[in-house]
């Protein structure tokens, strides 16, 4: 299970991150390329752009379940009503 106070400093802020058990294999990226990116420098993936409807939270609730090492979460607090 993802831990917020372990997010990257570059999710961008939402309910949606990346936590730094991340093992950068692509799979958020090729699940939902919208929203996650690469930091390939330091070798893991981070929240780029949060979801703005339906659509976009199942894309990202994808990109979630493909996670081999659970490191995405979603902060209930930040969670939108659409």
């Amino acid at each position: 299970m993802a831990d917020k106070d372990a997010k990257w400093s570059e999710n961008i802020d939402g309910p949606f991150f990346v936590d730094d058990q991340c093992i950068a294999c692509d799979a958020c990226v090729m699940e939902a390329p919208k929203f996650f990116t690469m930091n390939d420098e330091e070798g893991h993936a981070y929240v780029m752009a949060q979801p703005e409807n339906d659509q976009d939270w199942k894309e990202c609730v994808s990109a979630l379940e493909a996670c081999p090492v659970e490191a995405i979460g979603i902060d209930e607090q930040k969670k939108p009503q659409f």
